[in-house]
């Protein structure tokens, strides 16, 4: 019987890195997934330092060599003036950093980690997980149990194995929800760079991701006024789905490590997609992770503090990004009025039920 070192739940960025390095690194690797087809999701834009690490992962090649948009920076309308934010540059020229339609970036790594040796179960739900000893050593699952020494939870805002373990997640802001949604056509307002524009409920997001393909993403401050449509300057594009939405309350569990287990991606923290580097924080969350992994395997004595160094890297740059976001919103024409409440909110993953 097939009996793997590492089993991974989730096969986005974060998932199919950690599944590259471990395998890289000799490991037995499974790789569960619930999604039988790669689907169109917020992240497609990626600044220029993320390529380092599409160079480990083995991805870089096939990013380079695809015919996907490049830009210098983002323009910003935050208040009154409109202004363009340039990643900088240096004596080879300014960095640029890249429009890959998620399904597209997902669907790479997904590649990589089959050809570095990964083994990917898809279709396959997770239903519970298996413990002894007070260590999680598996996942039962709709495709049978998985036994392992190491589990690594990518299962996206979700949080899997948070709410399985019954770990605290605490939030730091009240619901929110972005909405999201793909035109066809041309549009001429962000065609050079995307563009985040700031309004009185909240801010939206606008990117051109192929010749005549855009994206657009909407949050609003108050949850109870979220708005579904796309915005004005894409009104006459032709709309390729029904607007789909995200919860990206902000949340975090802080227990991301522990016996058997680590957390990875959005299964371990939350903010929306202001930050600008979801896929960035996935894609190292899954290498570091990984790392940690191979380590506690090779050192068992020293699992605990592998575990708790893992915990307080990741929890450190948790806290550095929301104090950015903090800052980002009391800076906004019509600051939320959220942000002057407490900073820990009571998180109920049923709050967005019905919207």
């Amino acid at each position: 019987m097939y009996n793997p070192d590492v089993v991974i739940i989730g096969a986005g960025p974060a998932g199919s890195a950690a599944a590259i390095f471990c395998a890289r690194q000799g490991l037995r690797v499974t790789l569960l997934e619930q999604s039988s087809v790669y689907r169109d999701r917020p992240g497609e834009t990626l600044p220029p330092g993320i390529e380092p690490l599409l160079q480990q992962l083995g991805i870089a090649d096939s990013v380079l060599s695809g015919d996907f948009i490049r830009h210098t920076g983002n323009w910003v309308q935050w208040g009154p003036h409109h202004h363009f934010n340039a990643f900088g540059g240096n004596a080879d020229g300014p960095w640029r950093g890249f429009q890959i339609p998620r399904r597209l970036l997902d669907g790479f790594m997904l590649s990589q980690a089959r050809a570095a040796g990964v083994f990917i179960v898809r279709p396959c739900r997770a239903t519970s997980v298996i413990l002894k000893d007070q260590a999680v050593v598996g996942v039962d699952t709709d495709q049978g149990a998985f036994h392992c020494a190491q589990l690594i939870d990518a299962s996206g805002a979700k949080g899997w194995l948070a709410r399985q373990l019954e770990l605290e997640r605490q939030a730091y802001s009240p619901p929110l929800l972005a909405m999201y949604g793909y035109g066809q056509g041309t549009c001429a307002a962000c065609d050079d760079a995307p563009a985040i524009i700031a309004d009185q409920d909240g801010w939206y997001w606008m990117a051109k991701i192929g010749s005549d393909a855009y994206a657009w993403t909407r949050l609003n401050f108050d949850i109870h006024q979220a708005d579904r449509q796309a915005p004005a300057a894409f009104a006459h594009l032709q709309h390729l789905s029904r607007a789909r939405g995200a919860d990206v309350t902000w949340r975090a569990c802080r227990q991301c490590a522990g016996p058997g287990y680590f957390m990875v991606g959005d299964a371990a923290s939350v903010l929306d997609p202001g930050t600008s580097h979801g896929v960035l924080k996935a894609i190292m969350s899954g290498m570091m992770a990984a790392h940690a992994v191979v380590e506690s395997l090779a050192h068992p004595n020293h699992r605990p503090s592998i575990e708790h160094q893992y915990r307080h890297w990741l929890n450190s740059w948790f806290e550095r990004d929301l104090r950015k976001m903090r800052e980002l919103y009391a800076a906004h024409p019509t600051p939320p009025d959220w942000l002057s409440a407490a900073p820990i909110f009571h998180f109920d993953p049923c709050d967005l039920s019905g919207i």
